[in-house]
């Protein structure tokens, strides 16, 4: 019998073992679970920015609304457990490993019979759809892991809608290196008839997405940023009015102080809209909801003047830096830097330094192997003008130095996932 951390450690394993399976398997592994999805009412969001926000949004005046809501997000920051939220609350530790041993049990059986065994992401999405079921949620909010198309979370048969948020390059090596190649990964979550909601600002994506539900017969909503105009900025949030094809004009507050959550709220609402027959829940109560939300590592304020933010490919950088240029008159702003070695960093550094004034900035390091040296990337915000730059490869330490130097101003987190994770852990350590 595994205990929780031997379950944990078994999953986190996995990639060693095993390739990507194709959707018939994960189909098949539902299919001998008994279909759970079958019984749940789910909204599949895909996307290359934004989907974790829009299932946050949606999620979130679900919950408002009186439903008992799941989530099924990725990645985890701090504990794999947050990956199925309940509620906003992440499972226990109880609950996961009732859903471990039975997919554990299943993927035996599979091996044994010269099957395969799921992948990791496979594995973790099974045992959702197995939490999910356990817990009699009333609604499913799915986020995509990477794709859409050939994502295990596509081998669901029938959701209410499918939602997908803006198309940016990442990931290229997996869904092609044009803005068309990865819309087209996207849309491949669409099913026939099932009503499509969103980001229309892309020309090419939209021409791709929309194609996709016109060639399903599905009726479609885009939502672009002319729909949004703000009426208040502070570092506390966001007012704005969203002007809903299904709500009419509709004034708006969001937590959060990146403008891009604008659309990702919106691209909620309009969802909630296209299915307020199925919810029945009042407009006011859906913008209750929304003031609400809270969704970890992007643009979050962690401590006062302290907001750690996951931005780490081209289009993340872009919107970081327009959020953080929009304070820095105000605020002597401290940055706290780390990116993986597979990324782009030296064009990540070179875009945040060409938009952006710091007082100071800290470099470090993450753990594993794709760690990435803290004076080599102290050295590229030299080379791009930065003065006041100090290297330190602990990164608790790093949080120490930065959050010293910060005085009055705002700190900045970002450059990876990892290092939010790391941060947000190490607070939670601090404050006990």
């Amino acid at each position: 019998m595994f205990t929780y951390e031997e379950a944990v450690a078994y999953i986190e394993e996995i990639p060693k073992f095993t390739t990507k399976n194709k959707l018939e398997h994960t189909r098949k592994c539902l299919d001998l679970l008994g279909s759970p999805d079958k019984k749940r009412k789910i909204i599949h969001v895909a996307g290359t920015n934004g989907k974790g926000s829009v299932c946050a949004f949606l999620s979130t005046m679900l919950e408002e609304g009186g439903y008992k809501c799941g989530l099924f997000t990725s990645p985890h920051l701090i504990k794999i457990n947050e990956r199925f939220q309940i509620n906003e609350e992440m499972v226990s530790d109880e609950a996961f490993l009732r859903a471990f041993l039975k997919i554990k049990a299943l993927a035996d059986e599979l091996v044994e019979a010269g099957d395969y065994h799921p992948t990791y992401f496979e594995f973790l999405f099974l045992m959702g759809m197995v939490i999910f079921d356990e817990a009699d949620v009333d609604l499913l909010v799915l986020e995509t892991g990477l794709g859409g198309r050939l994502d295990a979370t596509n081998s669901i048969v029938s959701p209410l809608a499918c939602v997908i948020t803006s198309i940016s390059l990442d990931h290229v090596e997996y869904l092609g290196d044009t803005i068309e190649k990865i819309a087209g990964e996207k849309a491949g979550i669409i099913k026939p008839g099932v009503p499509v909601i969103f980001d229309g600002n892309q020309e090419e994506a939209e021409k791709v997405i929309k194609n996709r539900a016109k060639e399903l017969g599905c009726p479609y909503y885009e939502v672009k940023q002319a729909s949004q105009k703000m009426t208040s900025y502070t570092p506390d949030g966001i007012s704005f009015t969203y002007d809903s094809k299904i709500y009419g004009t509709i004034d708006l507050f969001i937590p959060f102080i990146a403008k891009y959550q604008m659309m990702n709220a919106s691209l909620a609402v309009e969802t909630m809209g296209v299915l307020k027959e199925v919810h029945k829940i009042e407009k006011e109560t859906l913008k209750a909801g929304m003031e609400h939300t809270k969704w970890q590592g992007r643009m979050e304020t962690v401590l006062p003047g302290v907001i750690v933010d996951g931005a780490h490919n081209e289009d993340g950088i872009a919107k970081f830096v327009e959020t953080v240029r929009y304070f820095q008159d105000d605020y002597p702003i401290t940055l706290l830097f780390t990116t993986v070695s597979d990324k782009d960093f030296k064009d990540m550094i070179q875009k945040i330094c060409n938009g952006l004034h710091f007082s100071n900035v800290y470099v470090t390091e993450i753990w594993g192997s794709r760690k990435q040296s803290s004076t080599e990337l102290a050295e590229l915000f030299r080379e791009n003008g930065c003065k006041q730059v100090y290297a330190e490869p602990d990164c608790e330490k790093a949080f120490e130095l930065a959050y010293a130097k910060k005085g009055d101003g705002l700190l900045f987190v970002v450059g990876s996932l990892y290092l939010v994770g790391e941060i947000k852990d190490y607070l939670k350590r601090r404050n006990k």
